[in-house]
């Protein structure tokens, strides 16, 4: 069943499908985290139904993002919502395989390319139902390296790349990461509140970047209190951004 939702009151809307992927925290949290500036060149990897690049969107609206979805459904909703907004200019949505990211976009035109990839290596974990869950958890279609290759062709040099991952998958996302060009220049991890163990991390990494990372403090989404922090508000734009 189809669903639409507002981003925050007279914001930006989206629409999903329940028998597929549904909008999680962590597509939040990565929307919240690339430092965003008029005018970017950005790409979706795994764009699925459009949410990251609208949620990039609400924070600053002279953006130009691509997605590139494997999943004709996913695409579609991705086109309608960016028709629901009037930003069939601004939000763009390339069915293919990224594996085949030279026949979909040329290369070096991102200044940013963000990415919420399966978080699992195939076989392993609990299996999703269904086959759209199934590809959007697991690496069934896609690896982590097959993504970090996608990213390393369409960034300019000096552009970055921004993703949520795991943390028990950090050092393969670091691994993946140089292999393909990619710097890691900055870290946040993810804790559900105060003394808990991260449960996501935040990673943005940059093509032709110099060594040398910078780790942030913790991403908490409660406080002592039980209570959302600022920084969760923010994400869910509870705390409303003026659009520039």
């Amino acid at each position: 069943m189809e669903h639409w939702d507002t981003l925050c009151p007279g914001g930006l809307r989206f629409c999903w499908d329940e028998t597929a992927h549904k909008p999680g925290t962590d597509s939040f949290l990565l929307g919240s985290f690339p430092r965003l500036r008029p005018g970017l060149r950005v790409c979706d990897l795994g764009s699925g139904s459009g949410l990251l690049g609208l949620l990039l969107l609400q924070r600053q609206r002279d953006l130009h993002v691509t997605g590139v979805e494997l999943q004709g459904p996913a695409a579609a909703l991705a086109d309608r919502t960016a028709e629901e907004n009037a930003l069939t200019d601004r939000l763009v949505t390339l069915q293919g395989d990224l594996r085949d990211i030279r026949t979909l976009l040329g290369s070096g035109r991102f200044d940013l390319c963000v990415s919420n990839p399966p978080y699992f290596p195939s076989g392993s974990g609990k299996s999703a139902p269904g086959a759209v869950r199934r590809m959007a958890r697991s690496e069934t279609d896609c690896t982590l390296s097959d993504v970090c290759r996608a990213a390393a062709y369409l960034l300019r040099w000096g552009g970055d790349f921004c993703l949520v991952h795991r943390p028990e998958r950090l050092c393969d996302l670091v691994c993946a990461l140089r292999e393909n060009g990619l710097e890691p220049k900055r870290l946040r991890m993810v804790e559900a509140r105060p003394g808990c163990a991260p449960s996501l991390v935040l990673l943005e990494a940059r093509r032709g970047g110099k060594p040398g990372l910078a780790v942030e403090p913790p991403l908490r989404l409660v406080d002592e209190t039980g209570a959302d922090t600022a920084e969760m508000n923010a994400a869910y734009f509870r705390t409303k951004e003026k659009t520039p």
